[in-house]
């Protein structure tokens, strides 16, 4: 049975992509451009790299340090703070990099160069859950933290050796580790993103994070908040207050928003017809859930056929 991470990043629909490593020689300074409805990371194996987000976070990354920018915001990359950007779009049509093997910048001492893994993470369009949104700008993870968090640090350097092989056969195992990856870094971010540690803190709680499942395991069930109070044990009072200070939102309000997020998943596979997808995500009429899905998503749910 599908625990309630695990239901959330398959239906959001995470997908590790563009895995690739540098080789960066100075002086560099790359502007990396805004991207909707992804993560991206920049894992340093070797030298220093400058990283600087949209909106004033500067962060200086050192060997084995791994930053994750969880909302696809611009930044730069840098031997030095406060360079001139060059858009990533003309560097890579100078060097003719297409995205195999490694993105050479400059042609400097090879034991003096910046080498990065890079890669980011990609979300479905109009893939939604408090999860994502939980987040700081930045996520920047030292050394010494991957060094406390054994699982992250062997899924790195995992990743970071498939890079290095420059073999394409080693591209469907980097993807299947992605949701290892993501998750692992959200839990050692936990200590400096206290909304992170409350969405986590939801999940592991024994009242709060039973109610969870019920809602993800039986999604078509008719549930209210007093029924779900009854199934975990907790007064309805209580139980919608605790749930709405780890969750972030009321017990229904959370039901409602993940039977269309599902829905949203169910309609993009061949064949499920609106009514079919309607009932499995609990309502009993398609058209008060065509409704819903149009207010939801700004358009009907046959639009989200395939």
């Amino acid at each position: 049975m599908k625990d309630v991470l695990s239901d959330i990043l398959d239906t959001i629909e995470l997908k590790g992509a563009l895995y690739f490593r540098t080789d960066f020689s100075p002086p560099f300074a790359i502007g990396v451009p805004a991207y909707g409805k992804a993560a991206r990371f920049h894992l340093v194996v070797q030298g220093c790299c400058h990283v600087t987000v949209s909106g004033g976070v500067e962060v200086l990354l050192q060997p084995g340090d791994l930053i994750l920018v969880p909302y696809g915001s611009a930044h730069v990359l840098s031997d030095v703070a406060g360079r001139d950007a060059v858009p990533l779009e003309n560097i890579v049509a100078n060097t003719g990099y297409t995205g195999e093997g490694t993105f050479v910048i400059g042609s400097g001492d090879p034991t003096a160069s910046t080498q990065l893994v890079c890669g980011h993470f990609t979300f479905a369009e109009g893939a939604d859950h408090p999860l994502l949104h939980v987040l700081p700008k930045t996520l920047h993870l030292t050394a010494e933290d991957r060094a406390r968090q054994p699982i992250l640090d062997d899924v790195l350097r995992l990743v970071a050796r498939r890079i290095f092989q420059d073999s394409p056969r080693t591209s469907a195992s980097i993807s299947r580790l992605s949701e290892v990856l993501y998750i692992e870094v959200l839990r050692a971010g936990i200590d400096r993103a206290p909304e992170l540690q409350r969405i986590f803190s939801a999940v592991n709680d024994p009242q709060i994070g039973k109610a969870l499942s019920l809602i993800h395991q039986r999604l078509d069930h008719d549930w209210t908040v007093d029924g779900l109070a009854s199934e975990i044990g907790m007064s309805r009072s209580r139980f919608a207050e605790r749930f709405r200070e780890l969750v972030g939102s009321g017990p229904m309000g959370y039901l409602t928003d993940w039977r269309l997020q599902k829905a949203r998943l169910l309609l993009g596979q061949p064949r499920a017809s609106v009514k079919e997808v309607a009932y499995r995500t609990g309502y009993r009429s398609p058209t008060a859930f065509s409704r819903a899905y149009a207010q939801k998503f700004g358009h009907p749910p046959k639009d989200s056929r395939p």
